[in-house]
């Protein structure tokens, strides 16, 4: 016989009242449906459940074994339910998420604090690469969301939704002489030496810094060139040059580099973060944690 959840149901509930006009009531339903039920389930199982009297109905030791598997299969129905409510929803699952490793000092550690908070069935798998691969990867269906910043190129058949923005600061060096004022503008920086992003592996930091000097009215020399900015800092930190950077490597703390904002309203002296991904329509789980980024105050 086929135990659907109805009878497993009505059987429970009577197991606990053991009466079946009570049963009934907390089922809304009438007695002699409730009666007929319990008697197809005896006949299916081949097992008297109940001993019947005019008290009520007590159960009978195969009817509390049976009583205690019953609970366990409904239990379990509904948390199979329940379960795929809440993937379908993006609140369990698992999500590939790729970054850029400047994002990974506030960024991303905020993100994985509110997704354990609010979506805590939701495992992110993190993936560090560049900007290039990481588009890649999301194109290829091998991440399904990725955090970047912008510009970045070969986004024709991804969709791009800007997340918020950063403000480029200076990493001196420590006791640098440019290091006393609270604050800098970007023309004093004229005639220093620069640990520079590589073009190929920080494309869009790379055009920013040229692109923020150049409006500044000159061109940065450089003593050394990085592809992520550990190594740009490991040459501040080395007191050889100083370096732009997002404001979030203030977070870091390195010994031997101090962090000083920039003034002005330039355009090159903002960067755009952005989150990345197929355009056939995010799925539930991208969409919590784009819910989630959009939240942040950049």
């Amino acid at each position: 016989m086929e135990l659907t959840q109805r009878i497993l149901q009505q059987f429970v509930v009577l197991a606990e009242e053991q009466h079946f006009g009570r049963a009934a009531e907390r089922l809304t339903m009438s007695q002699p449906p409730l009666s007929q039920a319990i008697q197809r389930l005896e006949r299916g199982l081949q097992v008297t459940l109940f001993e019947r009297n005019p008290r009520g109905a007590r159960l009978t030791p195969a009817g509390r074994a049976f009583a205690e598997d019953a609970r366990r299969l409904l239990e379990a129905q509904a948390a199979a339910v329940d379960r795929a409510r809440r993937i379908a929803s993006g609140h369990e699952g698992e999500l590939r998420l790729g970054f850029i490793s400047s994002l990974g000092y506030d960024l991303l550690p905020r993100l994985l604090r509110r997704s354990h908070a609010e979506l805590p069935g939701l495992r992110l798998q993190l993936s560090q690469h560049s900007s290039v691969e990481l588009l890649d990867m999301v194109q290829a269906g091998t991440l399904d969301l990725a955090l970047v910043r912008l510009p970045v190129t070969g986004t024709d058949l991804l969709t791009v939704q800007q997340i918020g923005t950063e403000r480029l600061v200076v990493a001196l060096p420590e006791g640098h002489a440019l290091a006393a004022g609270p604050a800098l503008d970007l023309c004093e920086l004229a005639g220093q030496e620069f640990a520079l992003p590589k073009p190929d592996a920080l494309p869009g930091l790379a055009q920013q810094v040229a692109l923020a000097c150049a409006q500044a009215g000159f061109t940065p020399r450089a003593l050394g060139r990085a592809d992520d900015l550990p190594g740009l800092l490991g040459y501040v930190a080395a007191g050889l040059c100083l370096a732009l950077a997002p404001a979030q490597v203030r977070s870091l703390g390195l010994p031997g580099v101090t962090c000083r904002p920039l003034r002005g309203d330039s355009p090159y002296l903002e960067t755009a973060i952005a989150a990345v991904h197929r355009p056939d329509g995010p799925d539930a789980a991208v969409e919590q944690v784009l819910r989630l980024l959009a939240a942040f105050d950049q």
